[in-house]
């Protein structure tokens, strides 16, 4: 098994290498890049009507929308609805495009990704086949792909709409308040560190996962190849109480019932607990 960091650094390669696979879909990947950061622009747009309608009372005719030429207080009001109603417009049509897309991309790559693998493997040597049981090839072209599928289909957009509040929500403060802005950012690289140190941790326990699961699937496979076998002999007591063993054993081993993997989930995920008290301090000593 390799070490830790050499884990860390092949997550960065395999998705490098699947962007290199992917790279005769690069327009549909650039489409749905697309769709997913203008829905979630469109996402934030109302948290900054709302300040800016807090403006507008408060304010009123020296508001910044009384700037752009709109007087009143009445007709400010109205331009807000009419922009509140095309932003939730825009980003309930770009949520449907993105999903749209991302989820063509990953059925489509999926049904690439598995026919390749499965023509590589026939063009292996049988020493391959020999050191490997062939539940462990079924479950990497099988449940694998599938894994990836999923990934395309929600964590891609995911990970793209996190960059984007970011990057967005950041250049607001900074706009707004720099101090607010640092204390908010501040917690930021303690929680990519840790995000990384339990990756290593739960490493460890995904590959004994997918190893057990390749041998349940290949006991499974043998068994309804041989079923006629264990009639005959009477031994479905006996092959459903080793089926049951491989079953606990693969339940005991799940990452997501690990300590590990429950400081990821259960902890702090978005950063709260060092940015809601920085953003506090920083606006009580940041006024006027």
């Amino acid at each position: 098994m390799s070490s830790h960091s050499h884990q860390t650094t092949s997550s960065f390669a395999a998705l490098a290498r699947l962007l290199r696979y992917a790279r005769g879909y690069r327009r549909q990947i650039i489409a749905a890049t697309t769709c997913s950061i203008i829905n979630k622009l469109f996402d934030i747009a109302p948290e900054i009507l709302i300040g800016v309608a807090i403006d507008v009372v408060v304010n009123q005719e020296e508001s910044f929308v009384a700037g752009l030429g709109f007087e009143t207080a009445q007709e400010q009001i109205t331009i807000l609805a009419v922009l509140t109603f095309f932003i939730w417009a825009g980003e309930s049509l770009f949520e449907y495009l993105f999903q749209i897309l991302w989820r063509n991309l990953a059925q489509r790559l999926q049904s690439d990704l598995r026919q390749d693998a499965y023509e590589h493997a026939q063009r292996l040597d049988m020493s391959f086949f020999e050191a490997r049981s062939s539940g462990q090839l079924v479950a990497t072209m099988n449940d694998d792909v599938n894994q990836l599928e999923r990934f395309l289909d929600g964590g891609a957009n995911a990970m793209i709409q996190v960059l984007v509040t970011v990057v967005a929500v950041g250049a607001v403060f900074f706009v707004l308040s720099p101090l607010i802005a640092l204390l908010a950012f501040t917690p930021i690289p303690l929680i990519i560190w840790g995000a990384f140190y339990f990756q290593r941790k739960a490493g460890p326990l995904y590959a004994d996962v997918r190893e057990k699961v390749g041998d349940l699937s290949s006991r499974l496979a043998n068994n309804l190849g041989g079923i006629a076998t264990i009639k005959s002999f009477t031994a479905e007591q006996r092959e459903a109480k080793r089926s049951e063993r491989k079953q606990r054993s693969l339940r005991g081993g799940q990452p997501p019932g690990h300590p590990h993997q429950l400081c990821v989930y259960s902890g702090d995920p978005d950063g709260h607990s060092g940015r809601l008290p920085g953003h506090l301090h920083g606006g009580g000593h940041d006024g006027p």
